[in-house]
């Protein structure tokens, strides 16, 4: 089991976070084996593809090469020309090979851990200067891989190579016997063959090699438990801090809510323990909306406002809870509970009416139709 530098046990899976701050300083698992099996899978296929053309591209820069008149070696700029002619010749033959390693190059990496590109593992480490760790990694475990990878692909380049030479004996000693153009084209595409044959054996290698690196870079990543708990207090914030955050919050909107109450057309009460401050705009003829509610001191606080600025105050304990219990702050009541504020309401206008001297007292309130579902009890 890994152990961190205070000899912890990392026994904990890593987590997104760690994941993705590896990610972003670049330790993700890689795979040399892998990246140099596509490059050279890569490559020589391109050789194979373009291996007949490049050779005879190569024939005809050589043979322009040679074959110059005296009239164009009497030239000034003909050794230029034939230069710029020749580099086009070759670049043209050249170009699917270097494509194909192209390819290959950028399809290697990316085909484990995906596409990175890190500032930070770009950044210069001078820890990596210090000779005690080098010494570190030179007899570390990981060392030791490397080495058995070495020797690995050693033995398996060597059989392979045996076994390639060994079936294109014949076609190498009939060479020898061929004329030069056509010799040339065969012993490229031999060398190709058998380039491509020793490329395929360090598969086994790279079969190897991938799952390990995927391994090691997750013991890397392992957390020990208290790490984890650090995490958590780092993402989520300390609970102390999270509590005084909710009581700002809540302050706030307490704010929010005392400041919105003198624009209430009526506060409902419990009457000591539930208070809430509804509002009905006739222009937007919406339902009526919910500016405050509050418990106990709270609803205490409510109704001192409300008094203040002379906002009706009805006590009707049933709708008091009904608003309280199924309403949110600035949301609308539900349809529920539309007849019962509506004659509250109502009562309010017909009230205000009677104090200015313009109507009759109207009667009190009595037995408000609350809905079942919507009716809460002490």
């Amino acid at each position: 089991m890994a152990e961190n530098e205070n000899g912890a046990d990392k026994s904990e899976e890593p987590t997104a976070k760690r994941r993705q701050e590896a990610r972003e300083k670049g330790q993700l698992a890689r795979s040399r084996e892998l990246n140099t099996v596509a490059v050279m899978i890569g490559g020589i296929g391109g050789l194979l593809v373009s291996g007949s053309s490049l050779a005879q591209s190569l024939m005809a820069v050589m043979r322009g090469s040679f074959e110059v008149s005296r009239e164009t070696l009497l030239q000034p700029d003909a050794m230029a020309q034939m230069l710029l002619a020749a580099g086009l010749v070759a670049l043209k033959a050249t170009l699917p090979l270097l494509f194909m390693l192209l390819v290959a190059s950028i399809v290697g990496p990316i085909s484990l851990g995906g596409w990175l590109f890190s500032g930070k593992a770009m950044a210069p480490k001078f820890s990596r200067m210090n000779p005690l760790s080098g010494l570190k990694r030179m007899f570390s475990t990981h060392a030791l891989v490397e080495l058995l990878k070495a020797l690995g692909k050693f033995l398996v380049v060597l059989a392979v190579a045996l076994v390639v030479l060994t079936a294109y004996q014949d076609d190498l000693l009939s060479i020898a016997k061929q004329p030069l153009e056509l010799a040339i084209a065969h012993s490229a595409e031999i060398v190709g063959w058998c380039a491509l044959w020793m490329a395929c054996g360090l598969i086994i290698i790279a079969a190897v090699d991938v799952p390990f690196q995927l391994w090691d870079n997750k013991q890397k990543l392992m957390m020990t438990k208290q790490e984890v708990k650090d995490e958590y207090k780092d993402s989520e914030g300390k609970p102390e801090v999270k509590g005084r955050i909710r009581q700002m919050q809540r302050e706030m909107a307490e704010r929010r809510m005392m400041q919105a109450v003198p624009e209430a057309d009526v506060v409902i009460t419990n009457p000591t323990h539930f208070a809430v401050a509804l509002k009905y705009d006739v222009d937007k003829g919406n339902a009526p909306v919910l500016l405050a509610k509050g418990g106990d001191f709270l609803a205490l606080k409510i109704r001192e406002v409300a008094q203040e600025h002379k906002v009706m105050v009805l006590e009707s304990p049933a709708l008091a809870r009904a608003v309280y219990y199924s309403t949110e702050l600035d949301q609308e009541i539900p349809a529920g509970l539309y007849l019962a504020v509506a004659q509250v309401l109502a009562y309010v206008y017909q009230l205000r009416q009677y104090q200015a001297g313009q109507g009759k007292r109207p009667d009190p309130l009595r037995d408000l139709p609350i809905p079942k579902e919507l009716r809460r009890d002490e």
